[in-house]
């Protein structure tokens, strides 16, 4: 045991004391379990090549390039999206809040996260400012008039006309829920979105911002209603009082589609008249197109401006 601790300790010297280069080639004898010496060295007397993992740079460069174009597509986009809306946002993140559906949060993220909350803001901002642009675009109108042009102009179906006419339909982030839906789901939340962005403009540029962009894309329609102010069968009935007549009577006539998506056809009778008929996906639906084509065709007033 003596001679063996000698050996390694004369060896473990001679390689300390060894030029330098040759000291890295030497190595210490060791005692293999059969109690032979083996040499660390390889055969051919040259020490064995270490093998170096292959490089991971080439595929860093790869994710960084990735990373940046995706980081460009959406900053592209983004600007698209402001241009179309006519507003640079100083907090983007506002905007991609509004465009935001509730399917789209990842777990754990609040419901405000999502569009709603700028919903509901941009719902009270909207109806001030129209409101304004009514009271002094007809100053002879009364509070009755101007409520019912206020209550056309803001409901959800224009709301959604605007948002198509900005193209934000395929702005809307939804979730995998949204997306495997068809196309009807985005278009039935079209005017919360266009509220939604409302409010985010409000937030970040103040009463003015948002004005501005209700007056923009609401004047034209103030002055062109898409729509009757009063409903055909209020004006029906009270012509027909007027008249003398009872009240108009409406019948379906025929029901056709299935369950879930039918069709009505339904006709209106009045004493003396020839009935007019109406098709709508429910039955108030064709009753009031029924009343419209009787409206039209005796030559009602009040049935296109309030």
């Amino acid at each position: 045991m003596k001679d063996e601790a000698k050996d390694v300790a004369t060896q473990s010297i001679e390689a300390q004391a060894a030029p330098d280069g040759e000291a890295a080639t030497k190595t210490v004898a060791s005692r293999a379990p059969d109690g032979k010496a083996s040499d660390a060295k390889a055969s051919d007397g040259k020490a064995p090549e270490s093998k170096t993992p292959e490089s991971k740079t080439p595929a860093k460069k790869k994710r960084t390039r990735s990373s940046k174009a995706k980081a460009k597509a959406a900053a592209d986009a983004s600007a698209a999206l402001e241009a179309r809306i006519g507003h640079h946002f100083a907090d983007p993140n506002l905007l991609m809040q509004a465009i935001t559906h509730v399917s789209a949060l990842k777990s754990g993220r609040k419901r405000g996260d999502s569009y709603q909350r700028l919903e509901f803001l941009g719902d009270h901002v909207l109806g001030l400012v129209v409101s304004d642009m009514l009271y002094h675009a007809f100053p002879n109108a009364d509070e009755g008039e101007l409520s019912k042009r206020l209550a056309e102009l803001v409901r959800k179906e224009s709301c959604a006309d605007v948002a198509k006419s900005l193209g934000l339909l395929d702005d809307i982030k939804l979730g995998s829920v949204g997306s495997s839906a068809d196309g009807r789901l985005r278009k039935s939340i079209l005017g919360d979105i266009c509220e939604a962005v409302i409010g985010a403009i409000f937030l970040d540029g103040g009463h003015a911002a948002a004005d501005e962009f209700v007056k923009r894309n609401w004047t034209e329609r103030m002055h062109k209603p898409r729509r009757p102010l009063r409903d055909p069968k209020t004006v029906l009935q009270e012509w027909a009082q007027g008249k003398g007549l009872p009240t108009p009577v409406y019948r379906e006539v025929e029901r056709t589609g299935p369950h879930h998506d039918p069709q009505f056809r339904v006709a209106v009778d009045l004493p003396g008249l020839a009935p007019a008929e109406g098709i709508g996906g429910s039955k108030r639906a064709a009753e009031k197109v029924a009343a419209s084509v009787m409206i039209e065709r005796e030559g009602v007033g009040g049935g296109n401006d309030g």
